[in-house]
C-alpha cells in the first residue's frame, strides 16, 4: 500500500474523491477532462465527482439508446460526434432519467428534483463545449427543466424531539437488536441529535468534526462548510453537557490509526459516516414520528432553522447560522412561515367595534328596513 501522509477528515476526502475522478476521467470523452480542469479552482472535489457520474450516465445513455452512439467507445467521442447531438437526444435522457437501469442492473428512479440536477449538469458542460468552439451551439439549452413543486419543510415538533431524545437516550421503542446497540451507543447518539437540533449543522460537517475543534470555555466548535470555508458555530449548554457525558466514554475508547482525532466514532473504532449518522437518524425519528416520513439529518436541521426563525424572525441570521450562501436559498424554505406570520398579525389586530356591530347583524341602520 503506497504511503500516504496523515491528513485532516476534509483532506482525506478530497484525496478520495479526486482519485475517483480521475477513475471516472478515463471512461468518458477527453473533452470532459478538459472541463474539469477548467472549474478545478472554482467548484468542490465533491461537485466536480458528482458531475462526473452524471457525464457517465449521459454517455451510457447514448449508447444504449441511441443507434448512432451503440458502437461509439465513449473515451474516444470527439467534437464531431458531440456536434451531431440535438436538442431531441437530450429531450431523450430527459425521460430516460425518470427510470432506468444502471450498470448493475439496479432500478434507478428520479423526481423532479433529480432530474434537474443532472441536467443543469450536462448543461454546464454544454456550456464550456460551445464558448470553447467545440461545438456549434448549446443544444442543452433548449431543453426546459422540469418545473419543480415545493413542497412544505418536513420537521419535528417539540414533543416529537422529546420524544425522539428520550428514545436515544433509553432504548424505549427500539426493538430487540437496535437496544442493544443502543446500550453501547446512547451517548454519543443523543450528542449527535443534539447537535443537529441545536446548531443546524450538515451531516457531511458534523462527520468532520474533531476533538481538537471543540471549545468548551466558549461553547463554540470550528466547522468546514461547504466549499472548504471554515467558520465558527456556537451550541447551547444542553449541547453541551451531552457532548461531555459523550466524551467521558469516548475517552475510554482507542480509535484506530488515523481516526484518534475524529469526534465521533463508531463502533469499529472508526470516524463516523455519513449512511452511519442518517440511519440512526432514521431510526430514532422512526419511533418519535412515524407518520412521517424521510426524516432525514436535513430534516432536523430544517427544525433548527423552523425554531431560530420563529424565535427571532431574523432570516439573514438564520442563512448565517445555517450557512447559506445566498438569502433567497433561507427566504424560499421559510417564506412559508412568514406568511403565517402575517396570518396571525391580522388575526391579533385590535380594533374599535363599528356601528353596525355593535347593532348586532339583524338589526337595520337608521332609516333603512
Amino acid at each position: 500500500m503506497p504511503y500516504q501522509p496523515k491528513a485532516d477528515y476534509k483532506t482525506q476526502q478530497d484525496i478520495r474523491r479526486t482519485e475517483r475522478l480521475r477513475q471516472l476521467q478515463r471512461e468518458l470523452p477527453a473533452v470532459c477532462t478538459d472541463f474539469f480542469r477548467s472549474i478545478a479552482h472554482t467548484t468542490s472535489t465533491l461537485t466536480r465527482l458528482a458531475y462526473a457520474y452524471d457525464y457517465r450516465l449521459f454517455f451510457d445513455y447514448l449508447q444504449k439508446e441511441n443507434p448512432r452512439f451503440a458502437d461509439a467507445e465513449i473515451p474516444l467521442i470527439g467534437d464531431a460526434e458531440l456536434s451531431s447531438l440535438t436538442a431531441r437526444d437530450i429531450e431523450g435522457f430527459q425521460d430516460y432519467l425518470s427510470q432506468y437501469f444502471t450498470r448493475d442492473d439496479s432500478l434507478m428512479q428520479n423526481h423532479e428534483l433529480g432530474i434537474m440536477r443532472k441536467l443543469c449538469s450536462l448543461r454546464s458542460l454544454f456550456e464550456y463545449l460551445f464558448k470553447n468552439g467545440h461545438i456549434p451551439a448549446n443544444i442543452t439549452t433548449l431543453v426546459s427543466l422540469p418545473k419543480l413543486h415545493e413542497k412544505p419543510i418536513l420537521r419535528l415538533d417539540f414533543e416529537e424531539m422529546e420524544k425522539m431524545l428520550a428514545s436515544a437516550e433509553s432504548g424505549e421503542g427500539l426493538t430487540a437488536r437496535q437496544q442493544a446497540l443502543n446500550r453501547r451507543t446512547a451517548r454519543r447518539d443523543v450528542a449527535i441529535l443534539l447537535m443537529f437540533l441545536g446548531t443546524g449543522i450538515r451531516v457531511s460537517e458534523l462527520v468532520g468534526i474533531n476533538l481538537s475543534d471543540i471549545d468548551f470555555e466558549n461553547n463554540a466548535f470550528q466547522v468546514t462548510r461547504k466549499g472548504g470555508n471554515q467558520t465558527i458555530l456556537y451550541f447551547p449548554d444542553q449541547v453541551g453537557d451531552a457532548l461531555k457525558r459523550y466524551l467521558a466514554e469516548r475517552g475510554e475508547i482507542e480509535p484506530l490509526p488515523g481516526h484518534e482525532d475524529a469526534l465521533f466514532l463508531s463502533l469499529q473504532k472508526r470516524r463516523i459516516t455519513q449512511r452511519a449518522v442518517e440511519n440512526l437518524v432514521k431510526k430514532y425519528a422512526m419511533v418519535a414520528a412515524p407518520l412521517k416520513k424521510r426524516l432525514s439529518p436535513h430534516k432536523l436541521r430544517s427544525t433548527f432553522g423552523t425554531n431560530l426563525y420563529q424565535e427571532t424572525g431574523d432570516i439573514y441570521l438564520v442563512a448565517d447560522v445555517l450557512g447559506h450562501s445566498d438569502v433567497n436559498t433561507t427566504r424560499r424554505h421559510y417564506a412559508a412561515m412568514s406568511e403565517e406570520h402575517k396570518r396571525q398579525a391580522a388575526r391579533r389586530a385590535v380594533l374599535p367595534r363599528t356601528g353596525a356591530e355593535r347593532k348586532g347583524p339583524g338589526e337595520a341602520e337608521d332609516g333603512q328596513e
